[in-house]
C-alpha cells in the first residue's frame, strides 16, 4: 500500500488504534506503525502525507477521508476505504489527509477540519456521517465529496457509493447451506438499517435456493426476510454484544455464522473459535472486506467473505474527480462491475465440494446476465 511512499503522522490517537490496518487481497498485507497513529476526532488535521509512487511533480489534488466510529482499524468498510485511499495516493500521485472518528460527536469537526484544508474530494464512511456530510457539503459547494453506504444525499457534489451486496450474501447463503453439518446456519444484524439487511436477505435467499435445488431443508436463524425480523445488537461498537449473539445462535445449533455488524464481527469470531475449543466445529463467514486477510485471527474458522470492493470504488472516483469528471451518479457495486464478490475459500477451501464451487460460479453468472434475480427491498435502485 505504501511502498516508497512517506507515512503520514497523525497525532492524539487512542492506543487502541494503533498499528491496526491490514491489507486486503488486492493491496498486500501491512502494518502502519507508531509513526502512522490515527487522528482522533478531535485532535487536530493531519499534515497530508507526499506524493507516492516516485512521480516527478507532486499533485496539488488533496483526496480526504473520514471515518465513522468504528475507526480506520474496524477489519471491515473503514478499514478498506482508507486502504482505497491509499492505494490511490500510490498510483495516482496526490496527496491525502485523514480524521478517525471515535464518537458521532466527531463527525462534523472532521468534516470540517477537512473543508478548512481545501480537500478537493473528500470520502465519508458510512450512513451515520450522511447528516454531517450534507450540512458540510451544502455549506461548501465547491468542494466534492463521496459518502460510502449511504444514498439519502440529493446534491450536486455529493456522490453516493452504495452496494448491492445481496448478489455476494446470496453466494455465501448457498455455500453457507452447502456446508452446514447441523441442518441450521445463522446471521445477525448490528442495527436494522438497509447497509445490513441487504446482506441477510441475500444470505436467506441462497440458503433457499439451495434448499430448492438440492430438495433440503437446512433453517436459517437469525433473519426472517418476509417479515424483515431477526436478531440485532443495536450497537456496532460493543465487541461483547457480538459475541453474545454469536453464543446464542451456536446454542440454537447454528453452525454456520454471517455477523454484519462491523467490528461486533470480531466478537463472533471469538465466540466461534472458543466453541470450537469445545467440540463444536461451526465457521464464520465475514463481511465488507476479506477476512482472512483483515482479520487473520480468524483464518482457521473462515469459511468465506462477503466483500465490498471499496478500494477499486474510492480510485475510480478520484481518478474522475482529478480529471474533472465528478458527477452525483451513484456508484453501484455489482457482481457484474466486480464491485461485490465472495472471498476465497482460503485454509478451507479443501472441505468445500468441486460440486459447490462449480454450482457457484454458475449462479455468479446467472445473477450477472439477469437468468436469476436477487431482490431485496434494500437493494440500490439503478
Amino acid at each position: 500500500m505504501h511502498g516508497a511512499t512517506p507515512q503520514p503522522t497523525l497525532t492524539n490517537a487512542p492506543a487502541a488504534k494503533r498499528n491496526v490496518f491490514k491489507r486486503s487481497a488486492t493491496f498486500g498485507t501491512i502494518t502502519l506503525g507508531a509513526t502512522a497513529l490515527l487522528l482522533s476526532g478531535c485532535g487536530a488535521a493531519p499534515a497530508p502525507s507526499g506524493s507516492a509512487g516516485g512521480s516527478a511533480g507532486a499533485s496539488d489534488y488533496l483526496g480526504c477521508i473520514v471515518s465513522d466510529s468504528g475507526g480506520f482499524d474496524d477489519q471491515s468498510f473503514n478499514q478498506s476505504s482508507y486502504e482505497g485511499l491509499k492505494k490511490t495516493e500510490k498510483d495516482l500521485g496526490i496527496k491525502i489527509k485523514q480524521a478517525e472518528s471515535t464518537t458521532k460527536a466527531d463527525f462534523e469537526p472532521n468534516l470540517n477540519q477537512m473543508a478548512n484544508a481545501g480537500c478537493n474530494l473528500t470520502f465519508t464512511v458510512g450512513y451515520l456521517l450522511a447528516d454531517a456530510t450534507k450540512k458540510v457539503a451544502t455549506s461548501d459547494p465547491s468542494a466534492h465529496f463521496a459518502i460510502i453506504d449511504d444514498n439519502s444525499i440529493d446534491l450536486p457534489n455529493v456522490k453516493p457509493v452504495v452496494y448491492d451486496t445481496a448478489q455476494a450474501a446470496f453466494l455465501a447463503g448457498y455455500v453457507a447451506a452447502a456446508q452446514t453439518k447441523t441442518g441450521k446456519v445463522g446471521t445477525f444484524g448490528g442495527i436494522n438499517i438497509p447497509t445490513v439487511t441487504i446482506f441477510m436477505d441475500g444470505f436467506a435467499d441462497g440458503v433457499k435456493y439451495y434448499n430448492e435445488k438440492k430438495g433440503k431443508s437446512v433453517a436459517l436463524l437469525g433473519w426472517d426476510k418476509d417479515t424483515q425480523q431477526g436478531v440485532f445488537t443495536n450497537t456496532f461498537d460493543v465487541v461483547q454484544e457480538g459475541t453474545k449473539a454469536t453464543n446464542n445462535l451456536l446454542n440454537d445449533g447454528a453452525d454456520v455464522i454471517m455477523p454484519v455488524a462491523g467490528p461486533l464481527g470480531k466478537g463472533a469470531g471469538d465466540a466461534i473459535l472458543a466453541a470450537n475449543k469445545t467440540g463444536k466445529d461451526a465457521k464464520l463467514v465475514w463481511v465488507d472486506s476479506d477476512g482472512y486477510l483483515s482479520a487473520p485471527a480468524f483464518k482457521s474458522v473462515l469459511l468465506t467473505s462477503v466483500m465490498k470492493q471499496m478500494g477499486e470504488a474510492v480510485e475510480t472516483i478520484v481518478k474522475d474527480d482529478k480529471e474533472g469528471k465528478f458527477d452525483p451518479t451513484p456508484y453501484i457495486g455489482t457482481l457484474e462491475n466486480d464491485g461485490v464478490g465472495l472471498a476465497p475459500f482460503h485454509d478451507l477451501d479443501s472441505s468445500v465440494s468441486a460440486d459447490t464451487k462449480s454450482e457457484i460460479d454458475t449462479i455468479k453468472k446467472d445473477i450477472i446476465s439477469g437468468k436469476l434475480t436477487v431482490a431485496s427491498a434494500a437493494s440500490p435502485k439503478k
